[in-house]
């Protein structure tokens, strides 16, 4: 291939690359609801954020307002609630999780990690040693059953 080719072989190879890149989906935003002081809930959003994710928080006082709202049952709380693509999350569910939501898209209001299991993202331990827990999908009626499990 004499020189000439060559720099227009690699022009359109660049060319095809930035218009792709250009192309590609961009991850909707994920909206945090979370209080001022929750410092898991801020290691959370950072983890979303390397992971990808956009995301826009709002520090509130009260989140059974916002819980309410989304249709979180009460059983299934955690300490902060997050909206993207129409689902809420709840919890420290990770980055992942919330990629396959966006990608498959069952019908259902959301997803969930009740509590703080030690471990989950925001809610790491020096050891690395993670609590096996399960996110939970909640359908429309308020039943969850497992999305994935984790640490298990």
């Amino acid at each position: 291939m004499n020189a000439k080719a060559l720099l227009l072989a690699l022009l359109a190879s660049v060319s095809f690359g930035a218009f792709a890149q250009a192309r590609a989906p961009v991850a909707p935003e994920v909206v945090v609801y979370k209080t001022a002081t929750c410092t898991c809930c801020k290691l959370w959003v950072k983890h979303l954020q390397t992971s990808g994710f956009s995301v826009q928080v709002h520090d509130v006082r009260d989140l059974k307002p916002v819980r309410q709202r989304v249709g979180i049952p009460a059983r299934l709380a955690a300490c902060h609630t997050a909206e993207v693509g129409g689902y809420f999350v709840e919890g420290h569910v990770p980055a992942e999780d919330i990629k396959r939501l966006l990608r498959e898209r069952p019908v259902a209001k959301g997803v969930t990690v009740p509590g703080m299991p030690a471990g989950s993202p925001g809610m790491e331990v020096r050891s690395g040693k993670v609590t096996p827990y399960d996110v939970l999908l909640v359908a429309n009626d308020g039943r969850s059953s497992v999305f994935s499990r984790h640490g298990h």
